[in-house]
């Protein structure tokens, strides 16, 4: 008999786990975080790693000569220091670290997707990797229990990768745990789903919509789970809820990159958005505009800096991510700050001649909730009698309708609206050659480009 989540009764959610484990780093007796504790911990935490980057990183030793970490007198003084960015993982890389060589345990290697430059590299001692192991343990205790069998969906065969990492991390809630990779084969991951028996799926929302939808073709004997983290990309809210749809289960989002070490921070029973790891990481959002602190509820850029990494400090590092601290406190009354769920990357976008801009956010909301959708590519190219958006679709099942139905879901779009209600875009829709897919294998890759084929967004 397939598990199915049970109906959501409670008036008030869960208070998120994380609220206790960090009250304990803390300091914070009763298991609740105080603000005024809060700030004085990520207030000394940085203090101390400024000082330590200035006198071991000799990236940071120049990066940081003009920023004493005597001058931070309070959390408002970090607007102060200067950004640490993707390009100087490129360039500088080694030079960032605090540790010798030897100490480092995992380099994980982040090519640049979409062109031939140079490769961001991040570094990790032991310790740093078991930071984030003990985030898994406390986050994944959101949803799972000793009783959960928990499939894993994610790179997990070199050591300190995600799926290692979560295979340490589980068993300290006494679940089990199976780490089967990225899904390249779909038949193959939805046996290891029956075969586990698995209460617990963590996954790429594409991939784990993929499974959800072509499991439905075997009936309803096969194996559902309960609970679905979906994690290292943006989880669209159609496909949250399609996911939901097919497998009767809760669907819950996980915010992190490599760069954070892996993890950021997870949603509680409540999914209004994110509880971080406040102990370990220190989150800012920047205005678009100003490069100052966003206001609460005003969409900007994710900065954040690393509190208790050894090897590879990152000090204001901007994610590329757009998203919001929320106005108001989490409805699950954890006293935690709380990250509004990511709407996207700044540079997820194509503007358009009639002055709107296209991004894949809108694609993916767009197409990814219509049946039989697994993934797509689209490019917008440009001549003399206006532009075309091309789309070609992957599918998973049927092909009966679904162009008609990805062409009026587009239409929807106010970006492509506008545009086709003016004559001055077109819009074609096409069920991609399979043999020419760039991901035929399972992966997902979705992409948006301009008309010179460069791409300016991806999963």
């Amino acid at each position: 008999m397939s598990r199915q989540a049970s109906a959501d009764t409670a008036a008030t959610p869960r208070r998120t786990p994380l609220e206790e484990w960090v009250a304990a780093a803390i300091g914070c007796a009763g298991g609740r975080v105080h603000r005024a504790a809060l700030a004085d911990w990520q207030l000394a935490r940085l203090r101390e790693t400024v000082a330590r980057a200035r006198q071991h990183s000799p990236f940071y030793a120049r990066h940081l000569a003009a920023h004493d970490a005597g001058d931070l007198a309070s959390l408002a003084d970090l607007a102060t220091l200067p950004f640490t960015t993707a390009d100087h993982l490129r360039v500088e890389g080694p030079r960032m670290l605090c540790v010798r060589p030897d100490e480092i345990e995992r380099i994980v290697t982040l090519p640049t997707s979409g062109t031939t430059g140079q490769p961001k590299r991040v570094f990790f001692t032991a310790e740093d990797l078991e930071l984030t192991v003990d985030f898994f343990h406390h986050g994944m205790s959101t949803f799972t229990n000793a009783d959960d069998r928990v499939l894993v969906l994610m790179p997990g065969e070199r050591p300190g990768s995600v799926g290692e990492l979560l295979s340490r991390a589980l068993p300290r809630l006494g679940a089990a745990v199976e780490v089967h990779g990225p899904v390249r084969d779909v038949g193959a991951a939805l046996d290891a789903l029956a075969r586990l028996r698995a209460t617990v799926v963590v996954g790429i929302p594409a991939q784990v919509l993929t499974l959800a939808r072509r499991s439905t073709e075997y009936g309803e004997a096969s194996w559902r789970p309960r609970v679905v983290l979906l994690s290292a990309d943006r989880a669209p809210r159609a496909v949250r809820q399609a996911i939901e749809d097919a497998w009767s289960c809760r669907v819950f989002d996980h915010y992190g990159s490599t760069e954070m070490g892996f993890g950021g921070g997870v949603e509680c029973e409540a999914r209004d958005g994110y509880h971080l790891r406040e102990a370990d990481l220190l989150f800012e959002v920047i205005s678009l505009t100003t490069g100052l602190p966003a206001r609460p509820g005003e969409t900007g850029e994710v900065v954040f800096t690393t509190l208790t990494r050894t090897g590879m400090p990152l000090i204001r590092y901007r994610t590329g991510d757009l998203s919001a601290t929320a106005s108001a406190a989490c409805s699950c009354g954890a006293r935690l700050p709380l990250l509004a769920h990511v709407k996207g990357r700044i540079t997820d976008g194509v503007r358009l001649s009639h002055g709107l801009t296209l991004t894949l956010g809108d694609l993916d909301d767009a197409l990814l909730g219509i049946g039989g959708i697994a993934d797509f590519r689209a490019t917008v190219d440009r001549a003399s009698d206006g532009e075309r958006l091309r789309v070609e679709l992957r599918l998973t099942g049927s092909q009966r309708g679904v162009v008609d139905q990805a062409r009026r879901a587009l239409l929807r779009v106010p970006a492509l609206r506008g545009g086709d209600a003016a004559g001055e875009l077109r819009i074609e829709v096409d069920i991609g050659d399979e043999a020419q897919w760039p991901c035929s294998t399972g992966m997902t890759k979705r992409t948006l480009c301009d008309e010179r084929g460069t791409e300016r967004a991806h999963a």
